[in-house]
């Protein structure tokens, strides 16, 4: 759900990185919220890595999936906007957070738990050649990479693991075991600076070496590295290792920014925090994970720690908005270790003893798949009761109204009102209401005008903005105008003066770089403050020609669509907590592109019009109708967003999706889920064109090589204004992948 507007919003709580602690928190939060906070989550990626079940991916346990904490999904259970943006400095004394492409984010209380790094960026070649153990992301899909390689022959056996504390270790055990599942005669080398391996380890020593000469790999102690090359590792004394994945895991780095924010760090460069959490001579920053160092009780770096730090930083966090008291966080002295070897065994190791077998690593499972489980499925909250209105009917009242285009209104409502009007009148009116936008005669000069506003579905208000300018200006360039100037119209929830400043300058920095990316300015406009979240826009443009409107179509016109389709049933299911937060990041991503360039692509269509709220059938529709012809589709052509179809399958559909159907019936087009995307509403959707036919392919590689994931999806007909399914003619929708 969104964030409850009940009372007033007055502070802002940003919680830096999804690691470990600031999952728990983030659980913890949406099931007991502090009224009046805003939360927010800034994070480089739509899921965070457990690393504790890291071993047993690469060893091809777990999928990766299977450790992956869907912080789309949970910043939607805490009622938190999520912003997908690196991190890169801190200012405590201004509060502020500068994310990467989004400039600053202020608050009032934050915390830091961006973990750690294991590039190695003095090597040479590393950068290249190797891979960094942490972040996990970028390491699994290198990995994954390799065995494939590995699998089809392309690819020699052979890898190198920098670093032979007990993570390089598992990671060696791990990669050996894996191979040898290909079939392949592994060659595995661990190399390690110290004179011996698991230093943190000692009384597991022994037992490591055994499970490592099991496995066949060579162990290189008191090593030094020269380089690292595309064939290997070239180590200080001349002598190679070939190698075609070489991983480091040499211990733990601290990220760069964080010294470089200014804040009190170790000379290891990891943030300084006392017993209550708070950054050393910072009263409002806290940090937690493997990025801080306890001054009062240093530990190594384990999660396990960072578990038994959430509740204390919760409590400690809405202390710190609310003036209540902070508490201590205590680590405990000894902690189990369990260490993975390869195979379904694992070794543990705490207070001078250590034991091993294939029951230690079903232990190890079972609570790593007990700590994962509190995240899927995340606990079942009561809802909100629904006003009591008699007229409310089961269409209306049984589900949640979608933001974006799913909120329109529905399209035989406004075509009966288009019906009502005159049509245009003035002699400086040259089309009036039924297209893309008006075209106006200002003293000889042609000028298209439009207007267009999204409710909300983010709590990120400069994402919000920046889909907003750009669907807005889809209208725009469909027409084939140049984009002019803007006014701004914002509707707040309701929320502090301060939270105000905030939120506006968000809105107000990303719509302006859209917008003038664009060649458009904003001029002026309007706010204030309701319900929820709504921005909308009203664009001008010049024409230096004729519009290009949804009359034109001819028989035979290929038909272009220039992005996937599924935007509404992705966001439908966002809300419900059950979409892929990777599906929703490349949804987001898509959705914030502009297609200004798309549009001069298809300068020279007979008709075209930007696909929205009334779906591609509804739109081809008005093509039709105002084109008084016919067209056909093919179903099996049409791209489609990474989980739309699966989610579609599922009966997941927006709040105007029947309306949309109704309006748009499509013959032929069958119940299953291909046919129901026919009808979801688009926001920022891509544009339709009906082009001649010797042109189509020519625009179709363009748009291509554009990177726009465009693909003909069927022609027009002779009329009389019909849509109807033709047998497959044309290449299948490339797929769609997050």
């Amino acid at each position: 759900m969104m964030q409850s507007t009940a009372r007033p919003l007055s502070r802002d709580l940003v919680l830096v990185g999804g690691g470990h602690a600031h999952a728990l928190v983030l659980r913890m939060w949406g099931m007991d919220p502090l009224p009046g906070a805003r939360l927010t989550v800034i994070d480089p990626n739509p899921v965070a890595p457990y690393t504790g079940m890291l071993p047993g991916l690469v060893a091809g346990h777990y999928r990766r999936e299977e450790l992956e904490i869907d912080l789309v999904k949970l910043a939607r259970f805490a009622g938190a906007r999520l912003v997908v943006g690196a991190a890169t400095r801190i200012d405590a004394e201004a509060r502020r957070i500068t994310v990467a492409g989004r400039g600053d984010i202020s608050y009032d209380v934050a915390s830091v738990d961006v973990g750690i790094h294991s590039g190695m960026p003095g090597l040479p070649g590393f950068a290249e050649h190797g891979a960094a153990a942490k972040p996990l992301g970028p390491f699994a899909q290198a990995w994954d990479g390799f065995v494939a390689r590995v699998a089809k022959g392309e690819a020699a056996a052979q890898a190198a693991v920098i670093g032979g504390g007990i993570a390089g270790v598992e990671l060696a055990l791990a990669m050996a075991h894996r191979l040898q599942g290909t079939g392949a005669r592994p060659e595995i080398t661990l190399i390690e600076r110290a004179s011996v391996i698991a230093p943190d380890a000692p009384v597991a020593r022994a037992r490591l070496r055994t499970a490592l000469s099991g496995y066949g790999v060579r162990v290189l102690t008191g090593a030094e590295l020269r380089a690292i090359s595309e064939a290997g590792v070239e180590m200080a004394d001349g002598t190679s290792i070939p190698a075609g994945f070489v991983a480091g895991a040499a211990g733990a780095r601290a990220h760069s920014w964080l010294a470089g924010s200014g804040l009190p760090v170790t000379d290891a460069g990891f943030l300084r925090v006392g017993a209550d959490l708070r950054v050393e001579g910072c009263e409002t920053l806290f940090a937690a994970g493997d990025c801080a160092h306890l001054s009062h009780a240093p530990r190594p770096k384990a999660g396990v720690f960072a578990v038994r730090a959430a509740p204390v930083l919760r409590d400690n966090l809405r202390a710190g908005l609310s003036g209540g008291d902070l508490r201590a966080f205590h680590p405990q002295r000894h902690y189990l270790k369990l260490i993975s070897l390869g195979r379904k065994s694992a070794l543990a190791e705490k207070a001078g003893m250590a034991f091993s077998g294939p029951l230690l690593w079903h232990w190890k499972d079972r609570i790593d798949r007990k700590f994962m489980a509190k995240f899927d499925p995340l606990p079942k909250m009561p809802e909100p009761e629904a006003p009591r209105v008699a007229a409310l009917n089961e269409e209306t009242g049984q589900e949640p109204l979608c933001g974006g285009c799913g909120s329109k209104v529905a399209p035989d409502v406004l075509s009966g009102m288009l019906a009502a009007q005159d049509g245009a009148t003035r002699p400086d009116v040259l089309a009036g209401p039924g297209d893309d936008a008006a075209v106006l005669d200002m003293g000889g000069v042609r000028q298209v005008l439009t207007t267009d506003h999204l409710r909300g579905f983010s709590e990120d208000h400069g994402l919000m903005a920046r889909i907003a300018a750009l669907h807005a200006l889809g209208d725009i360039w469909a027409m084939g105008a140049r984009p002019q100037a803007a006014l701004v119209s914002i509707t707040l929830p309701r929320m502090s003066e301060a939270l105000q400043a905030r939120s506006m300058a968000e809105i107000t920095a990303e719509a302006d770089d859209a917008l003038r990316a664009a060649g458009a300015e904003i001029v002026g406009g309007h706010s204030t403050m309701g319900a929820e979240l709504s921005i909308g826009f009203t664009l001008t443009g010049l024409l230096e020609g004729n519009a290009i409107t949804n009359a034109g179509a001819r028989p035979n016109d290929a038909l272009i669509l220039t992005r996937p389709i599924g935007s509404g049933t992705l966001l439908a299911a966002e809300m419900r907590g059950q979409a892929r937060g990777g599906d929703i990041r490349t949804l987001w991503e898509v959705l914030a592109t502009p297609q200004g360039d798309a549009a001069a692509l298809l300068s020279d269509a007979h008709a075209m019009t930007d696909v929205t709220g009334f779906g591609l059938a509804g739109h081809l529709w008005a093509i039709c109708r105002a084109s008084t012809c016919g067209a056909v589709l093919d179903p099996a052509a049409i791209p489609l967003f990474a989980g739309a179809e699966a989610l579609a399958a599922q009966g997941i559909r927006s709040t105007i999706w029947t309306a949309n159907r109704r309006a748009a019936p499509v013959t032929g087009a069958g119940e299953d889920a291909r046919a129901a995307l026919l009808h979801d509403p688009q926001t920022a959707g891509g544009f339709l064109a009906a082009l001649p036919p010797d042109l189509a392919e020519d625009r179709l590689r363009a748009l291509q090589a554009a990177g726009h994931v465009a693909a003909i999806i069927g022609h027009i007909t002779e009329g009389p204004p019909q849509l109807a399914i033709a047998p497959s003619r044309y290449p299948p929708a490339p797929p769609q992948r997050p």
